[in-house]
């Protein structure tokens, strides 16, 4: 901890805000994720189906808009700046082990967070339901192969998986922390196997049309790194939900190695898959995909039931948590009732829209239009918490309902509206063009718009 970063900690009776206890800070003593579990959450999280469709979405066209060289040299410069993003934006979540939806509030205020803490958890909610409806899809497959054929209702096993998913995430962020590291290792071994056989049985389809494809250098490849990055988006955006249930004592820069280096390896072999696949098939839902390059149902049964396991794990990570502490913040509803709601909410996300052929087109233009949202959001919080307060956050007032912090910040509002706007007007880049305006405005608008505003007096200027 730097020698200029002051941290005061609510003490018992502090908190008047009511909050259920999951959104309270974080102590040391009950940080229990490591670093090695750490790094295979991300690891499990990156091997997940919606990235595969991601990579199918470069070729389901039957004409790559990148060839393989552009598509790992776009995922690479994405996956550098997620991890630097990651790294900025966990630290205030690791050292006072705030959450996101109160970390919001130092910055937005406490009315203002609503808003932004909405703008993370719709899109995870959406998440939710599209990596439950091709966990569904996989358990369809299993109970096909089990039945002979009898049973085929994709739908009901997405229910069935909901309410199991449901249930799981009853107990807490740690309930499979054991299983990330399982599911992730297995995972990974079986696209390794499915690797093989794309290059083997289907090496000829692919080199022509990704390999050997011409691609291009223009407007489209740097629109897929602002895709490959709005992936990840709402998740580094509420880096603080992660890195406080870290243990301490690691310092930023491995921190940074705990995001970059599962991330390149389970991202950028995970869009490859995908990629392949599609060349392969001509399809871009992965299970389906799966089907036909792998025709035999002993090995069908294998990768699907780990389809399954590994939806499971990456909604337990990143779609599950972030919108639970926002329904838990806005409601004051407790976490277990909050996250039945959110699995509820998954349910009528209508994720069978996004996994169609015909809409994978479609699945990057939604992440692109909210990553025109949380590109202005992070860079608001990140000039608040290392310009303005130059890492200086007293914690106990993030909680009083009527401290510095109550109410809104329109300097906040106004800079995301503005850098959303901007965004719009390019969405291919969205999430680039939304953070600079953002941030430029919000620095203006903070210095000479609004300096007299209420939110302003004895938060910054005079402590800082």
């Amino acid at each position: 901890m730097s020698a200029n970063t002051e941290y005061n900690q609510p003490q018992a009776g502090q908190q008047d805000m009511g909050v259920d206890e999951s959104l309270s800070p974080k102590a040391e003593s009950a940080r229990t994720v490591g670093p090695v579990d750490y790094m295979f959450m991300w690891l499990g999280d990156g091997v997940n189906l919606g990235n595969m469709t991601l990579g199918a979405s470069l070729v389901v066209a039957g004409i790559a808009t990148l060839n393989i060289f552009q598509t790992f040299a776009a995922a690479i410069i994405a996956i550098g700046i997620i991890s630097a993003v990651f790294t900025l934006n966990d630290r205030v979540g690791y050292r006072t082990g705030i959450p996101y939806v109160v970390q919001l509030r130092m910055s937005f205020g406490i009315k203002g967070s609503i808003v932004s803490s909405l703008l993370r958890g719709i899109p995870a909610i959406v998440w939710y339901g599209f990596q439950s409806w091709i966990g569904g899809t996989a358990l369809n497959e299993i109970a096909k192969i089990v039945t002979g054929g009898s049973f085929d209702n994709i739908f009901a096993c997405f229910v069935v998986l909901q309410l199991v998913q449901i249930v799981l995430s009853l107990y807490g962020f740690h309930a499979i922390k054991w299983v990330e590291s399982v599911i992730s290792t297995v995972i990974m071994v079986a696209l390794v196997y499915v690797f093989y056989v794309l290059l083997s049985s289907h090496s000829a389809v692919i080199v022509e049309k990704w390999v050997h494809a011409k691609g291009t250098w223009g407007l489209p490849f740097f629109a897929f790194i602002m895709m490959f990055m709005g992936n990840y988006a709402a998740i580094f955006l509420s880096a603080a939900d992660y890195s406080r249930e870290l243990k301490t004592g690691i310092s930023d820069a491995k921190r940074g190695f705990l995001y970059f280096f599962p991330i390149v390896v389970a991202y950028g072999f995970v869009l490859c898959i995908g990629a392949m696949l599609a060349s392969a098939t001509g399809i871009s839902n992965p299970v389906k995909a799966f089907a036909i390059v792998i025709n035999n149902s002993y090995i069908t049964f294998f990768v699907s039931a780990f389809i399954v396991m590994g939806a499971i794990a990456v909604n337990m990570v990143a779609n599950i948590i972030p919108p639970t502490y926002v329904i838990t913040l806005i409601t004051k509803l407790n976490y277990k009732v909050a996250v039945t709601i959110s699995g509820l909410l998954a349910l009528g996300a209508c994720p069978w829209v996004l996994v169609q052929d015909s809409s994978a087109e479609g699945l990057g233009m939604f992440i692109l239009i909210y990553s025109a949202f949380l590109g202005p959001i992070v860079s608001i919080i990140l000039i608040e918490y290392y310009i303005l307060r130059k890492q200086q956050v007293n914690v106990a007032d993030l909680y009083k309902e009527d401290g510095p912090f109550a109410g809104y910040n329109p300097s906040a509002i106004w800079a995301m509206l503005i850098g959303a706007g901007a965004a719009f007007t390019m969405v291919e880049l969205a999430w680039i063009i939304g953070f600079v305006v953002a941030g430029i405005a919000y620095l203006l608008l903070t210095k000479y718009a609004f300096k007299d505003s209420s939110f302003r007096k004895g938060t910054i200027f005079e402590n800082s």
